[in-house]
Formats: structure tokens, C-alpha cells, sequence
């Protein structure tokens, strides 16, 4: 059974305290998972593994709290076509597999979510509530989602779909270090989303990327949910630098955006009503592929 409690996140990072406080903010947690104590570095609780889907270039995120007995772990941006992958990498780790997460609804591939949930017991799907699609559990921005006693904190980063949000590890000296961000496709790697369907907005991705990812420690690490170029990881610091969209103007990314000219997305036909309903298509069918479109 699921435990919804109600926190507020405090005004500033607070290293010495990030229980749960007062309400609107919700944490979202399993009800078996117990607290624990160890005097090894944060890191070492957390089992991190980038998986690629390389159809639609896609990256899936394996996280686990493997100082938990339980072992739990999610995943977040799973694929339709590579769910046996990720159930089987799960299974040899030793994990107990409890949430599957998505950023956005995807328009490029069909989300593992559905499959997932008919194949692993107990699975619970997570979408947020902006995007207007199901799933079991829909999140808010500053909602925490717990993994044993690791969690992802929700950032709201529309722009490129109205219902975007960002992940984000956890703060204080029990989290990882250096934090973690899984961006969708709000922030790529020197780059970002195309704005120009799904209720896409340049000018609230601007705002998004600058608000709410690039006030992270510049050292936190960029998780996008897509690579097209061979990068894997980058930093809140090097995209402030480098990403050749965000780090100019508001007016000069609005007009970069808007001539992007980019062509019609060969799956979004078939990806975005299965993903309105967070993967819980037909699951007698076989996995959409990118090729029949």
C-alpha cells in the first residue's frame, strides 16, 4: 500500500534536515520500506545504470537504494521495446522494482510503463498531472518520490510538452553527491526539445531550463532522456557554457526554435495516444517500432 504524506520543501537547501514537514507537498513512498542508518557515502547506497534504446535514441535510468534490504529501484523513460532488457537487468541485480516513471509523453517511442506493470507486480506508474494523461500515481512540482530512503524531488520544466517535469536527486548528506538531473527532453545535452507540438512554448522552455535546472549546483549532473550526437552525461556548469540554444537571449532562442524547421515526428501518431494512457495499450500487440511508421 502506497503512503501519501503531505511536506512543504524548505525555502533554501537545508543539508541538516529533509524529513517531511508541513503540507502542500507530498512525498510518495512504499509503506514497507523502513529507515536505516550507515556510515558509507551516500553514493555508495545508490545503484545508477544509463540504458539506450537505440531506435529512438532514447535513455532509460536505473536507480536503486541497494543499502535498503528491499533493494528498491525505478526506472525512469522506460521503452516499450526494451522492457525484457530492463526486468532481466533487474532481476540479476537483486532488485525489487516499484516505480516506473516518465518525464513527458513521449512522441518518439511508446513508454515501457504498461508493460512493465503487466509483467513485474506491484509496479506503479508515475506521469505528471500537468500532462493530462493516466497513470497510477500523478505528480507536482516539489512532490518527492522515495526509493527506500533515496529520492527524486519534481521540478516543473515545461516548454517542450505542457506536462514536462524534471527529476531530481535528492539534497543532503544522506543523498547522492553530486546531484543528479534526469531532464527529458527539456535539456539535452547542447541542446534541448523542439517546441512546436504538444503544447510546446519556447518561451516557457527558456524559462523552465533557466529556473528550474540551471539554479541547480553546477556540478549536478545532466540525465537527458535522448542523445543523438554520442554524449551520455553533461553538467548544469558545462550547459551554462556550452549549450549553444540556452546560453543566449530569451529573443534569440525564441527565433532558433522557430526555425528549427524540423520534420513531423514519424511515431507521434502512434506514441502519444498510447502514452496519453502511460503505455497501457494493447498489450497483445507487439511493441511499436519506429520503422513501421
Amino acid at each position: 500500500m502506497l503512503r501519501f504524506n503531505l511536506i512543504r520543501l524548505p525555502l533554501r537547501p537545508n543539508p541538516l534536515n529533509i524529513k517531511p514537514m508541513a503540507p502542500p507537498f507530498r512525498t510518495i513512498s512504499n509503506s514497507q520500506m523502513g529507515s536505516y542508518s550507515t556510515t558509507s557515502g551516500s553514493m555508495k547506497k545508490l545503484l545508477f545504470r544509463q540504458l539506450f534504446e537505440k531506435e529512438s535514441s532514447t535513455y532509460t535510468y536505473l536507480l536503486a537504494d541497494v543499502s535498503h534490504p528491499d533493494k528498491p529501484a525505478l526506472l525512469v523513460d522506460p521503452v516499450d521495446r526494451t522492457v525484457d532488457r530492463d526486468i532481466s537487468l533487474v532481476k540479476e541485480l537483486g532488485l525489487k522494482l516499484t516505480y516506473a516513471i516518465n518525464t513527458h509523453v513521449h512522441a518518439d517511442h511508446v513508454t515501457g510503463t504498461g508493460l512493465l506493470k503487466s509483467k513485474v507486480p506491484g509496479v506503479k506508474s508515475i506521469i505528471s498531472k500537468s500532462s493530462n494523461s493516466k497513470a497510477d500515481l500523478l505528480v507536482e512540482a516539489g512532490d518527492k518520490i522515495y526509493f527506500g530512503d533515496l529520492y527524486l524531488e519534481v521540478r516543473a520544466t515545461p516548454g517542450h510538452t505542457l506536462g514536462c517535469v524534471t527529476y531530481v536527486t535528492g539534497d543532503g548528506p544522506d543523498q547522492p553527491q553530486p546531484r543528479m538531473a534526469f531532464t527529458g527532453d527539456a535539456l539535452l545535452i547542447r541542446g534541448c526539445g523542439r517546441t512546436d507540438f504538444q503544447g510546446g512554448s519556447s518561451w516557457q522552455l527558456y524559462k523552465s531550463v533557466h529556473s528550474q535546472i540551471f539554479t541547480l549546483p553546477k556540478d549536478t549532473l545532466i540525465y537527458p532522456a535522448h542523445d543523438y550526437k554520442g554524449y551520455s552525461v553533461s553538467t548544469v556548469g558545462e550547459e551554462m557554457l556550452y549549450n549553444p540554444r540556452l546560453t543566449k537571449d530569451e529573443e534569440t532562442f525564441k527565433k532558433i526554435m522557430e526555425n528549427l524547421n524540423l520534420p513531423y515526428p514519424k511515431m507521434i501518431d502512434v506514441a502519444v495516444p498510447a502514452n496519453m494512457v502511460c503505455g497501457l495499450q494493447d498489450l497483445t500487440a507487439k511493441p511499436a517500432a519506429v520503422a513501421s511508421n
